[in-house]
């Protein structure tokens, strides 16, 4: 690639001053004005995320009359009472929701399993026996000492 001689001409400032911000040409120096976030549009501090939108409007009081008195529950209390008392009439919908929902809970609840131990190898054998050679002869030397005063 032959090189330019116009480029070579030109001077450390000139090239600064020539130098074009755009797709792939980040601006020189500092890429954001200090105090400026780099993605102003993006989701602003305190905003709420799905999960605790649902979080919240779950927890939220409703008053419930039952057997004449008044009292308050959350919603996500009544929506699992509504829920058993649709199993207990035997709606095939709520039945499965429910069994899935205990499987999930039963399945989070339980400490998984520790794995299958490994069948011993011809090499871990051997190890075992040199160990016990090794105690078994410490022991004998341990005994032999007490035996002699």
């Amino acid at each position: 690639m032959p090189d330019d001689p116009d480029r070579r001409a030109r001077t450390r400032s000139e090239t600064k001053d020539d130098y074009q911000i755009g797709y792939g040409k980040p601006p020189r120096g500092r890429p954001f004005p200090k105090g400026r976030p780099g993605n102003p549009c993006g989701r602003p501090p305190g905003e709420k995320n799905l999960k605790t939108l649902l979080a919240d409007a779950l927890d939220e009081p409703v008053a419930v009359t039952e057997d004449g008195r008044r009292h308050e529950v959350t919603k996500r209390e009544l929506g699992i009472a509504q829920l058993v008392n649709k199993f207990t009439a035997a709606d095939l919908r709520a039945t499965k929701m429910l069994l899935d929902m205990l499987r999930e809970v039963e399945r989070r609840a339980q400490p998984p399993s520790p794995p299958e131990p490994l069948p011993f190898t011809a090499a871990d054998e051997e190890v075992i026996q040199q160990l016990r050679e090794r105690f078994e002869a410490a022991a004998r030397a341990a005994a032999e000492m007490e035996v002699q005063p």
